[in-house]
């Protein structure tokens, strides 16, 4: 199963931790009879994330000396026994720069994936944040299943180097029979090693930890800043919460109407349009572009490269062979930013000379696998949550019945998600729908940010969002860009109206367009 589904909606920034490197428990008997809405929790200086949440050093106080702090916050296994057994959902902060006066309470981060962690998301992108954190604690968390929160394990790190270098496009009846075989090896290890776990990782079990979460850290409303699978989960807690939602962006927008099957077909789209850009961009530039001469002629080398990598993958990182899986995940962990255009103009071009490193590292940063071979919990968490929300359950006839139209939408891209929908196939835990309701009548506006450039949500997403929220809750802001997001694009405009709407509740005008 290739990992492109699995994150289908991570954010840059999770992902982007990892690669810059790369170039707690259940069961509390004494919490049981607690009203957890009255916990207080513990802040203390944080420790250096694990290897579930992508390993690396303790944060670094910001420039003004602004200290990061961690907290165990408690919340119920099972939000239908809220009495019950408990889990450690971790929590990171760093408090406002503003005084008393100014403070408008908690902004809470959700940065994607499903399975991103986003004790090491914040501090590592913080520095964009600052203006807002004049009036907010800026806080962030691990959602239940994720990093610290009482992570997802499947298989160890030597049986995930296995099954990330399997064959992810099969073409024959040999290969597809190991591609079902090593993904249901993949989820039967998964439900041995956190049963207890799986059934209760759905979103709404997330969105109902947010509104404890917004209960213990005092605020009356939930002030939240959702990125790419965040807006996910920012749509389900304004449906089963709208009066508790206080000021709220969504960027990177995943659209809440489609069901797995349609979100994996708009990401072949979504991931075609980005290297269609990318190649435009590599051929208008002023020097020789080095990986093609014409726009299609960058597509057909590149596809080339993949069909020769089918038959003889290439030296990767020792002793792994970059295969055309690891080479498919490492050219769409680049489309996610054009940040990240001038990494896959280099690796594409070692690997036409025989060295596949590069492009192996940028699978390396997709997959959550650090340079010491350790792997973080990003793609269990991500395959858990996603299996506890999606209830279709697709098969191999059903894939190979789509598979035209996968093609149709993407040469290069088409094979790998359509294939991704056996993910689910063999999960221990029924999927709860077809799609989340996000049905918000009554709530606060929600900024909603779609980037006409956006990779892996494309930019029709938004606008469903809009829709989907209800009248008069949705507004949606259009940045006119590359990368999968906007905000952290550093854009003056989309900056401007984030901005304006966090720290001073002034909502921009609907179908507002930055360029």
């Amino acid at each position: 199963m290739p990992t492109l589904l699995r994150l289908r909606a991570v954010a840059l920034t999770a992902s982007a931790v990892l690669l810059s490197t790369v170039l707690a428990g259940c069961g509390d008997d004494d919490a049981k009879d607690e009203d957890l809405t009255r916990q207080e929790l513990s802040w203390k200086a944080c420790p250096a994330p694990d290897a579930a949440q992508g390993g690396g050093a303790s944060p670094s106080p910001l420039p003004d000396d602004g200290e990061w702090q961690c907290a165990t916050m408690k919340a119920p296994l099972d939000w239908g026994d809220p009495r019950g057994d408990t889990i450690g959902l971790e929590l990171i902060r760093v408090r406002t720069t503003g005084d008393g006066n100014e403070r408008i309470g908690s902004l809470i981060f959700n940065f994607g994936g499903p399975g991103g962690s986003g004790i090491t998301s914040l501090p590592a992108f913080a520095d964009g944040y600052e203006t807002l954190r004049t009036r907010y604690d800026l806080v962030s968390f691990d959602p239940r299943g994720v990093g610290r929160s009482d992570p997802v394990i499947c298989e160890n790190d030597q049986q995930l180097d296995a099954f990330f270098q399997q064959d992810a496009t099969p073409d024959d009846a040999a290969e597809r029979t190991e591609l079902v075989e090593s993904t249901k090896e993949f989820n039967d290890a998964c439900e041995q090693n956190s049963e207890k776990i799986l059934p209760h990782v759905r979103t709404t079990d997330a969105a109902r930890d947010l509104d404890l979460m917004r209960q213990v850290l005092g605020d009356d409303k939930l002030h939240y800043f959702g990125i790419s699978y965040g807006t996910e989960l920012g749509g389900v807690y304004a449906h089963l919460f709208p009066e508790r939602v206080g000021r709220a962006v969504f960027d990177a927008v995943v659209d809440p109407t489609q069901d797995p099957e349609q979100g994996s077909l708009g990401q072949a789209k979504g991931f075609q349009l980005a290297l269609d850009n990318f190649a435009e961009d590599c051929v208008s530039k002023t020097e020789e572009c080095p990986v093609g001469d014409s726009a299609q002629d960058v597509k057909d080398r590149i596809a080339r490269l993949l069909n020769a990598l089918d038959r003889d993958p290439l030296p990767g990182i020792f002793p792994r062979q970059l295969t055309q899986t690891a080479a498919t995940s490492g050219i769409a962990q680049a489309l996610y930013s054009q940040d990240f255009w001038e990494y896959l103009t280099e690796g594409l071009e070692q690997a036409y000379d025989g060295d596949g490193s590069i492009l192996m590292a940028l699978s390396d940063s997709m997959n959550g696998r650090s340079e010491n071979g350790e792997y973080s919990n990003i793609t269990p968490a991500n395959v858990a949550i996603n299996c506890a929300d999606d209830k279709p359950r697709y098969d191999t006839a059903y894939v190979e019945q789509k598979l035209p139209e996968f093609r149709a939408a993407s040469d290069l891209f088409g094979d790998y998600m359509a294939w991704s929908m056996l993910s689910c196939t063999d999960w221990a835990v029924a999927g709860a729908a077809d799609h989340p309701d996000v049905s918000a009548p009554g709530a606060a506006p929600i900024l909603v940010v779609g980037n006409t450039g956006d990779p892996a949500t494309p930019y029709e997403g938004a606008r469903a969002m809009v829709n989907a929220l209800g009248k008069g809750v949705g507004v949606e802001l259009t940045y006119r860009g590359q990368g999968h997001g906007a905000y952290d694009s550093e854009n003056k405009c989309v900056r401007g109206a984030v901005n304006g709407y966090l720290l001073d509740g002034k909502v921009p005008p609907a179908g507002t367009v930055c360029t």
